[in-house]
């Protein structure tokens, strides 16, 4: 007859140091930066539409916030150049003059295309234009 014998528990293992890295931390990187939208100056481009920028890079792409009153829509056509614009509804109904998009929709205009932006209940938008 054999008898095992009880397992001792195991100690706990201390953690490793991390080791120090020469990357600089994110904040600490040159061209890191952050941007607040109530912080941000606000320009009313059209009755009811502001904007507030947010980023501009030293290539021309940049970053905005565009608030878009009930019933206001853009005067004129807002044609994509020179390159695409990226838009991401955070609130409420934004229509591109065909379709509604509610907040949380994802819309890619590639370069050259154009709509006239809309909306009937008020819409927040964060719009991203990688090449300017």
């Amino acid at each position: 007859m054999t008898t095992e014998q009880p397992q001792q528990p195991q100690q706990p293992q201390r953690p490793q140091q991390a080791q120090q890295s020469s990357q600089p931390q994110l904040a600490e990187t040159p061209g890191y930066v952050w941007s607040a939208v109530a912080d941000a100056p606000s320009r009313e481009i059209f009755p009811g539409i502001r904007l507030r920028p947010l980023w501009r890079g030293d290539d021309g792409a940049n970053a905005q916030v565009l608030e878009m009153d009930p019933h206001s829509h853009w005067e004129g056509i807002d044609v994509h150049e020179p390159g695409p614009e990226e838009v991401f509804v955070v609130s409420g109904v934004f229509n591109d003059g065909h379709r509604d998009y509610p907040a949380g929709t994802f819309i890619h205009a590639p370069a050259g295309s154009s709509h006239v932006p809309r909306t009937t209940t008020g819409c927040t938008l964060f719009v991203f234009y990688p090449q300017g």
